[in-house]
Order: structure tokens, then C-alpha cells, then sequence
């Protein structure tokens, strides 16, 4: 076959054509224990995490991760250790190849890690379990002397997985040491089936307690809800009945509220946005068992689902309440706005008019003011015009003072009106030039 010349690969081929590849399942085979422990870590304790497992590494000569590595595993000791680093979470799981049904969990694989190492990991505790995995051909009863001696009186939850290729049990219920424990009784699965089923019973644990850390939030979120929702019932009822002609007043309240439901809302948004996908996970691992009931117990799916589909609902309720409530006040805002821009046009109005009066009897004013200055500057220039004119008449010269003065007065007074006239109409259209 000749060769093909293909385009350019996209910069992120090799890499998403391995993402379906990450973080495979490890091969199990019973009898077996394991120890599997969750740590809440943020983004900003990535470089910690890495380093942590790397630690681990060199105590016991292996080799370490690679830079940047989301996963690891490796025999340290007498365990195969499974660091897998996730967004929000870092997973440890110890597995020994051995397990005793008398006292499986006295001396758990996660001991062999040096205690120090232990407590110095970054990060909280989320979740923790122990596993014991052996081989039970037969069907045998679901809760035997193992499982009694194992989970006390402790009520059990468990089915057959894999449709009958092995039990599996746990109460849920965190022991004496902080860890929850899982029995599993392989009767057929193949060593790839076995680790699927111990990794999905795990992660189911794990993203169901992921999934509630939204519920704490959502709880204390819905009490300020509803005295926020209280309080814009409030502000919009004033608005209706017109209770307070404060209108700047309300909108300041309104956009403070606002301000607030936003921030809160940026706020837990990505954790109810994480917990609905954690729950969507859940309810996968959950399908992915396969389950089959076991007489008087109760499945996997029934138990998860009857605590944490509430929770979760919760979650969602308290998050479309806050999406809501932004969406009210966005119209109650611009309502208000409206309004608050309507009276300040009105007052505007009101203004203008005001102004316009004020203009008109100023015009009257300086119409008056004009009238009596001609009258005044008349009187000025024919007084002195008459004085010219008895002075020409001393002098000797033919002119009548009284004819001349008499005959002044009009020629001034209209003079004065149509220089007026003219100084006012340029500066008019000057006015409208500029």
C-alpha cells in the first residue's frame, strides 16, 4: 500500500486519542486487600500532590512520575500503589495481593506507607475504605460469620455485580480507624472484570460524596434566600401601591440586593455545577454494576439514590431559586429604571417650563427696561440739543430753541429704536451661528 500524505495533525490529537486510555483498571486477583483513600486538593496543590508521590517513590527506589503526570503506579514494598490526581481530588489506592478473613483490616495495605509520608499528604480527607476481595465459587449466603465479623451489626447493602460474577457488600458506614469497608466475593469475574468492579464500587463513593459537597452550601444558601426573596417582595410591593414616591431610593435598595445575589450566585455556582456532575457520574458507576438483588438487602442503586436524590434535588431547587431570583431583579431594575428615568423627564419638563416663564418675564422686563432707557437717553439728547440751540440763538445765529428741541424728540426717540433694533437682531444671529 503506498504511502498517504495526510494534512497536519491537530495539535491535540495524541492527546485525546489517549485520554480514552487514562487511567486504565488494574488487573485483580483474589484473595486480595486494598486500601483506598480520597483527598479534597484544589488546582493550586497539583505541584504538592506530584511531589508527594514522588517522595513516596524515592523511599522506595522506583521510579518516579513523569512531569506533569495525572497518574501513577508502581510496586513500592510489598503494595502496588495508584496515584491518580483529579481536578478537585487526589486518589491513593494500596493493594496487597493477600487477604485474611479473620482480620483483613488490623493491619490494612495503606500501613505499609511510612507514617510520616502519611501525614504529611496535601490536602483533607473525603472519603476512605478499605476492600477485601476473595475467591467464592459457590453462591453461599450473602451475610456469613466473614460479613458479620467484618461490618458488626452494622445494616448491609450489597448485590450480586457483574449480572452474578460476584457479591458485593458494604454499610456505608465509616469505622473506628475512618474507613468504610467493602467486602467482595469474586465468583467468576476475570482479573480486568475484578478490578472494574472494585474501582466503580469506589468511585461510586467517592463522586457521591463529591456530588453532597454542594448540599451544605445549598442549605445555608436557601435561608438567605428566602429572606433575599422576602425582601424583593417587599421593594416590589412599594412599587405597585406606590408606597414610596422615592423612586432613587428603591433603586439603590434594588441594586444593592441585586449586587448581592449576583456575587453569591458567581459564588456557588461552580460547586452546584460540579455536584450535578458528580451525581451524573454516580448514577453511571451505578448502571455500569450491573446489579441483581440479594434477599433482605438492599441494592447499591436503591441505597444511593434514596439518600442522595433528595440532596441533590435540594441543590438543584436552591440553584434555580438563584437563578430566578437574578432573572427578577433584572426586571424589577430596569422596571425601576424606566420609572426613575420617566420622573426625572417630567421633572425636566417642569424645569424647562419654569425657564421658559422665567425667559418670557425676563423679556417683558428687558422690553420695559428698553422703553424707559430710549425715554431716558431722549431726554438726555434733546436736553442737549436744545442747549445748542440757545446757544446759536446768543450767538446771533436764526434758530428757534423751542422749534428745534420740539422737533428733536421724535428724530432721537426713533433713531434710538432702530439702532436698538439692530444691535439686537445681530446679536440674534450670532446666537444662532454659534
Amino acid at each position: 500500500m503506498p504511502a498517504l500524505t495526510l494534512p497536519a495533525n491537530h495539535p491535540r490529537r495524541a492527546e485525546l486519542s489517549e485520554e480514552v486510555h487514562a487511567r486504565p483498571p488494574q488487573p485483580l486477583t483474589a484473595p486480595l486487600s486494598a486500601s483506598y483513600m480520597v483527598l479534597y486538593t484544589g488546582p493550586e496543590e497539583q505541584a504538592a500532590d506530584r511531589a508527594a508521590i514522588a517522595a513516596l517513590a524515592a523511599r522506595f527506589s522506583a521510579a518516579e512520575p513523569s512531569e506533569g503526570a495525572t497518574h501513577y503506579s508502581a510496586h513500592l514494598g510489598p503494595v502496588r500503589v495508584i496515584w491518580e490526581r483529579h481536578t478537585e481530588f487526589t486518589r491513593y489506592t494500596f493493594i496487597r495481593q493477600s487477604g485474611d478473613e479473620r482480620a483483613p483490616f488490623d493491619n490494612p495495605p495503606i500501613a505499609e506507607a511510612p507514617a510520616d509520608w502519611l501525614a504529611s499528604l496535601p490536602g483533607q480527607v473525603i472519603f476512605a475504605a478499605h476492600v477485601l476481595m476473595l475467591n467464592t465459587p459457590d453462591e453461599g449466603a450473602a451475610v456469613d460469620e466473614t460479613a458479620k465479623r467484618l461490618f458488626g451489626d452494622a445494616e448491609l447493602v450489597g448485590a450480586r455485580i457483574a449480572s452474578g460474577g460476584a457479591v458485593a457488600l458494604t454499610s456505608f458506614r465509616s469505622h473506628g480507624d475512618g474507613f468504610n469497608r467493602y467486602l467482595i466475593r469474586n465468583r467468576s469475574l476475570t482479573p480486568i472484570q475484578a478490578g472494574r468492579l472494585m474501582r466503580g464500587l469506589l468511585e461510586m463513593d467517592t463522586y457521591r460524596m463529591m456530588a453532597l459537597l454542594g448540599l451544605p452550601a445549598a442549605r445555608d444558601l436557601g435561608r438567605i434566600m428566602t429572606a433575599r426573596e422576602q425582601e424583593l417582595a417587599g421593594i416590589t410591593h412599594e412599587m405597585a401601591d406606590g408606597i414610596n414616591s422615592d423612586e432613587s431610593g428603591l433603586l439603590d435598595r434594588i441594586t444593592r440586593l441585586q449586587a448581592d445575589i449576583e456575587r453569591r450566585h458567581s459564588q456557588h455556582r461552580y460547586r452546584f455545577g460540579a455536584s450535578e456532575a458528580y451525581y451524573g457520574i454516580v448514577q453511571a458507576r451505578i448502571e455500569e454494576l450491573r446489579e441483581q438483588r440479594l434477599e433482605g438487602l438492599q441494592t447499591f442503586g436503591e441505597f444511593v439514590e434514596r439518600r442522595l436524590a433528595p440532596a441533590m434535588s435540594t441543590v438543584e431547587a436552591v440553584s434555580d431559586r438563584l437563578e430566578s431570583m437574578s432573572e427578577h431583579l433584572a426586571r424589577v431594575t430596569q422596571l425601576l429604571s424606566t420609572r426613575v428615568a420617566l420622573t426625572q423627564e417630567q421633572q425636566s419638563r417642569l424645569r424647562l417650563a419654569a425657564m421658559a416663564r422665567r425667559a418670557k418675564l425676563q423679556l417683558r422686563l428687558q422690553l420695559t427696561m428698553e422703553g424707559l432707557s430710549i425715554a431716558a437717553i431722549t431726554y438726555y439728547v434733546v436736553g442737549l440739543i436744545a442747549y445748542f440751540a440757545k446757544g446759536s440763538e446768543v450767538l446771533g445765529m436764526p434758530l428757534d430753541a423751542a422749534i428745534i428741541t420740539a422737533a428733536a424728540v421724535p428724530v432721537v426717540a426713533l433713531a434710538l429704536i432702530f439702532g436698538l433694533r439692530r444691535v439686537r437682531g445681530r446679536l440674534g444671529k450670532s446666537a444662532q451661528e454659534d
